[in-house]
């Protein structure tokens, strides 16, 4: 028997520790589900659904939108341009996010347009639940309550608990 096939051999003991690292990082290649538990969005449910002007689904299409376009470019800008010869992050590489966006933005809008005049409610959607509570607390005045929303795949409803808390509850 050789002396690298041993068991103890400092052979053995990398190639386990490279599987072992391997299996982590593609375990955690992608965002996690949030749990089926309560959120707390606010301590303070007053000033709800107080902002003035058309919402859809409890939400200003325009903030919803914007945020939604928000989410485009960082998303743009951190991948490598589609466009051949192209520089990341130069100018073109922020010209090019800003143009997609901007015309992902627009087509948000018509459809939130589209979704109001058909009377049907949004769903608001977020990759994760930070960027869904950071949103939903500095638009507090935007939403309503009972507004569905939608984070990593897992649907909640914005409610108000028993002590006043404004609160993501699992549907």
């Amino acid at each position: 028997m050789s002396p690298s096939v041993r068991h103890g051999s400092p052979g053995s003991h990398a190639g386990a520790f490279f599987v072992l690292m391997v299996m982590l990082a593609t375990a955690c290649g992608h965002t996690q589900r949030p749990e089926r538990k309560a959120y707390v969005v606010s301590e303070d449910a007053r000033g709800v659904g107080t902002a003035e002007g058309p919402g859809t689904g409890g939400s200003g299409a325009d903030a919803y939108c914007g945020e939604m376009q928000k989410q485009c470019f960082q998303k743009c800008w951190r991948r490598k341009p589609t466009v051949k010869d192209m520089e990341k992050h130069s100018e073109s590489h922020h010209r090019l996010c800003t143009s997609q966006c901007l015309e992902a933005f627009m087509n948000c809008i018509k459809e939130q347009e589209a979704l109001e005049q058909q009377g049907t409610k949004r769903e608001l959607r977020f990759p994760d639940m930070t960027a869904a509570l950071d949103w939903l607390r500095e638009h507090k005045s935007e939403v309503a309550l009972g507004t569905v929303v939608v984070v990593g795949g897992v649907a909640f409803s914005l409610v108000v608990a028993p002590a006043g808390l404004l609160v993501l509850s699992p549907i």
